[in-house]
């Protein structure tokens, strides 16, 4: 066969279409070898990473360490390295914010699976549940293209009137680490970075932009930092965020002693330290106190700003700070792009469905707590019942809109009442009563409604708590006391 190939070639047509072949896998072979280390997703991290930060200016490096738009950082266009793109939070993929502006930008493709909050999560005792749990939402977030999820939250109660304690893991550090570790790395086998949340002794909402944490050694090894040291050593959490507050003295995205001492240095975390929002004081305190990315919220202001943008440019070209600095922040932020927004491997992401919503409704079901039965009044025989009274305002009141930095905009949420309807009737009569309100003028009529309502019932369920109103349940404020509010206990 090839010889009558060759036959119909003459010597010199031959020749030259041999050389085009030489020509041509030459040509190949050193197209290969010319593609820059760092895009070569077989090489070793570390190699791609130092072979990035060797071709970038002193410019490039500074702009990857503060944010480009409200939740996002800067990557290096030139380069063809992406930014990292970040969302709330803990239990549900938050809407999408305007670029530079802190509202919504009115996406209608936006919504997400409401999972159930992470004291609920940790109330279940279900580490493998933890494990599914954060699978889901990291599906959620890399369906959404975030490189960054921010959660899960691991501070410690230290008091009950905490108003973010409904993100959190509860008052044990080792049920908190248990529960932590299989939801990080449920998370990050989507090529989503899990941030660990908020480091450090953030344990209240009074204040939190500039109390100062006093603890001793072991209070702080044995009750506060548990849950973060076995999310970074064990779940291989791949960012940290810095918290709000000062720690014995120093804002803690400032903080030596926290983030390059034990966080970076003695639990050999190696990923990247992102500051909370608005969280950084200063150029000289962030860039040697160990914060790798500022973010920001405030309206108006230019991202070339932020402390860690032209400011710390400045000071690294007079020499003010050295480049190592600057080197050791690029390197984190570019291994964490690396394994998320640069991961060829990682899958695409679900949008989310009924497999979302039946894993919500099991976390949900399995942490629920029974405090009490009197009577063993619990479960209901719903065959021996006629009539079934829900009594207040929590069972039809939305509660996943509000919350702060949590609150989600689901693609869906059936009130208390509505399901209890959807289950019951129509072999039971189902009446409803608000009961109280955020009102105390109507309190009494809608009290003697509820009253009315109860003398004619088999059987009552009162639906009261929290409902994220008025500083209730919500971040950036603590409750004032341990009582139910709007005239509940009354009630």
């Amino acid at each position: 066969m090839i010889a009558q190939l060759l036959k119909l070639f003459r010597p010199n047509t031959f020749i030259c279409f041999f050389l085009g072949i030489i020509i041509f896998l030459s040509n190949s072979s050193i197209a290969q070898q010319t593609i820059p280390l760092y895009l070569n997703d077989k090489l070793a991290i570390d190699i791609r990473v130092e072979n990035a930060l060797s071709l970038m200016t002193l410019e490039e490096k500074v702009g990857l360490c503060h944010a480009q738009s409200k939740f996002s950082s800067g990557g290096v266009p030139r380069l063809g390295i992406p930014e990292l793109t970040m969302s709330d939070g803990p239990h549900g993929i938050r809407a999408e914010m305007k670029w530079d502006k802190w509202e919504y930008a009115g996406w209608t493709s936006d919504s997400c699976t409401a999972f159930p909050s992470l004291n609920c999560l940790a109330a279940s005792w279900n580490s493998n549940l933890a494990y599914q749990y954060g699978k889901a939402i990291g599906e959620e977030a890399r369906y959404r293209n975030k490189s960054v999820l921010l959660g899960p939250g691991v501070n410690i109660y230290r008091t009950p009137l905490n108003g973010r304690n409904f993100e959190y893991m509860g008052e044990d550090p080792k049920l908190a680490s248990v529960m932590a570790v299989p939801y990080i790395k449920g998370v990050q086998t989507n090529g989503v970075a899990a941030c660990l949340k908020h480091y450090m002794a953030n344990n209240q909402e009074t204040l939190r932009d500039s109390i100062n944490v006093e603890m001793s050694d072991r209070a702080m090894y044995e009750i506060y930092a548990p849950a973060f040291k076995a999310a970074v050593i064990e779940g291989g959490a791949m960012a940290v965020m810095g918290a709000y507050n000062k720690f014995r003295g120093e804002f803690c995205n400032e903080n030596s002693f926290l983030l390059n001492q034990t966080l970076k240095k003695n639990w050999g975390f190696n990923g990247v330290v992102i500051s909370d929002w608005n969280g950084v004081h200063s150029t000289q305190g962030a860039a040697k106190g160990g914060v790798d990315i500022e973010m920001g919220t405030e309206d108006g202001k230019d991202f070339s700003e932020y402390y860690l943008a032209n400011p710390f440019l400045n000071k690294l070209k007079s020499g003010k700070i050295d480049i190592k600095v600057v080197n050791d922040k690029a390197s984190r932020i570019l291994k964490t792009i690396f394994l998320t927004s640069m991961n060829k491997s990682r899958p695409f992401g679900y949008l989310g469905g009924k497999n979302h919503t039946d894993l919500s409704a099991k976390i949900a079901e399995q942490g629920i707590v029974l405090l009490k039965n009197e009577q063993n009044i619990l479960p209901l025989n719903i065959k021996t019942l006629k009539t079934l009274a829900i009594i207040g305002d929590n069972a039809t009141r939305k509660q996943l809109p509000g919350g702060g930095s949590s609150e989600l905009k689901a693609k869906y949420e059936i009130s208390p009442l509505q399901g209890l309807v959807n289950r019951l009737s129509p072999q039971i009569n189902v009446q409803y009563a608000q009961g109280y309100s955020l009102k105390p003028e109507e309190q009494e009529q809608l009290k003697k409604e509820a009253i009315e309502l109860a003398a004619k019932s088999d059987i009552i369920i009162f639906v009261g708590g929290l409902n994220k109103e008025l500083g209730q349940d919500c971040e950036s404020i603590d409750r004032q006391n341990m009582e139910l509010p709007y005239g509940q206990n009354e009630m």
